[in-house]
């Protein structure tokens, strides 16, 4: 049994689904292993390290495609290899299920999708599995780099001959996985750091790490609420809503530094950031909106690109974080990767040196029934 690895098919990712070392535990497992040729280049892992760990190359996607039963890849597939596909391939990758406009193609070429994006992560066995964690992690770690790239001071307070250099005040908004590793990394560095999610629940978890919970005041109802649900099904008051956008409001007109996270399946980006508040901002300020590739959580944040307001402040359009780390998250990637295949195969003979492997593809499975958004020509994603 054969898995592929192709190429990413777009100019901004420079991640590959399959490490060399990922390849090295693949074949222990009895799989051989095919990849397009320069597929790891962009995270230097040359074609000469891969054949080393026992896979073969090939020279381009239709060839890897043709030679693969189950194909991986970082984003969805391009087109042209969508069309190469047949009945009873499997692909697995990060397929942006919520606004792939190619899952009838899958469907109708009897592909198995798999996104991994829809892994259940309340599950204790899909943890190892979880791309979402491992990358957003990456992530949140090169935003706050960023920032103290684009920053025109430093991050951490300096006693000098020529005076005091005061710390930088840095404001997270969103405290997920990319959020607390963000606050972990400012902390650091020595700034000042200051939070916030629509999560109550998260305060913990800021000041833990040394940050400095943005407390937004509730009554005991909602706080009761919020605490039962464990703050991701709590549906905030209109009141609340507001009050915490004025305390957001006020720490963003004081702060160097805000990196926002939040991001929403299959959704465009919640608005956290409007004009009226930018126009308070300080000349200089710097705002990374990890969110821009889906919408952006900042008004006027570009994917890619950098803009400066008529006050100075600028906004850094960070769509795709972890690809800026492609060698480490790759490899992250690729554990995701391997640590789920290992669900969808069942030893079919005795001879542990030279296992015979069979695909076990069950859709009763917690797992892969959570993640497959094709099988037997038919879309299986719930619409959101």
């Amino acid at each position: 049994m054969k898995i592929g690895v192709i190429s990413a098919d777009i100019t901004s990712e420079s991640r590959v689904a399959l490490t060399p070392d990922a390849v090295k535990k693949l074949r222990k497992l009895g799989f051989d292993v095919v990849i397009q040729s320069g597929a790891g280049q962009a995270a230097y892992y040359a074609d000469e390290l891969y054949q080393a760990a026992g896979a073969d190359i090939a020279s381009s996607s239709t060839e890897v495609i043709t030679q693969s039963q189950i194909i991986t890849t970082v984003n969805d597939l391009p087109a042209e290899a969508i069309d190469g596909l047949s009945s009873g391939q499997i692909v697995i990758g990060m397929l942006d299920p919520y606004r792939n406009t190619q899952l009838d193609t899958y469907a109708a070429k009897g592909a198995t999708a798999f996104a991994m994006e829809l892994l259940p992560r309340t599950l204790s066995r899909a943890q190892n599995m979880d791309v979402l964690s491992s990358q957003a992690n990456l992530a949140g770690y090169k935003a706050v780099l960023l920032a103290a790239n684009e920053y025109s001071r430093p991050f951490p307070m300096f006693m000098t001959s020529a005076g005091t250099v005061k710390p930088a005040k840095v404001v997270i908004l969103g405290v997920g996985v990319a959020g607390l590793q963000a606050i972990a990394t400012a902390k650091r560095l020595g700034a000042v750091v200051e939070a916030s999610d629509l999560r109550p629940t998260a305060r913990e978890q800021v000041e833990s790490l040394g940050g400095k919970w943005l407390d937004v005041p509730m009554s005991a109802e909602e706080a009761e609420t919020a605490k039962s649900t464990g703050g991701y099904a709590w549906t905030p008051s209109e009141q609340y809503v507001k009050d915490q956008a004025a305390v957001v409001d006020k720490a963003l007109s004081n702060a160097d530094i805000v990196i926002t996270t939040a991001q929403i399946p299959g959704r465009n980006a919640p608005r956290l950031v409007h004009g009226a508040t930018l126009a308070k901002m300080k000349a200089g300020s710097v705002l990374i909106d990890m969110a821009a590739g889906t919408g952006g959580n900042v008004e006027g944040s570009l994917p890619d690109q950098t803009i400066t307001t008529d006050n100075g402040v600028r906004i850094v359009g960070a769509a795709n974080i972890p690809s800026q780390l492609a060698a480490q998250s790759s490899d992250l990637y690729a554990n995701n990767l391997v640590n789920f295949i290992t669900t969808l195969i069942a030893p079919a003979g005795d001879d542990a040196s030279a296992p015979n492997l069979a695909l076990n593809v069950d859709m009763e499975d917690e797992i892969q029934g959570a993640l497959a958004v094709t099988h037997d020509n038919q879309v299986r994603l719930a619409k959101r």
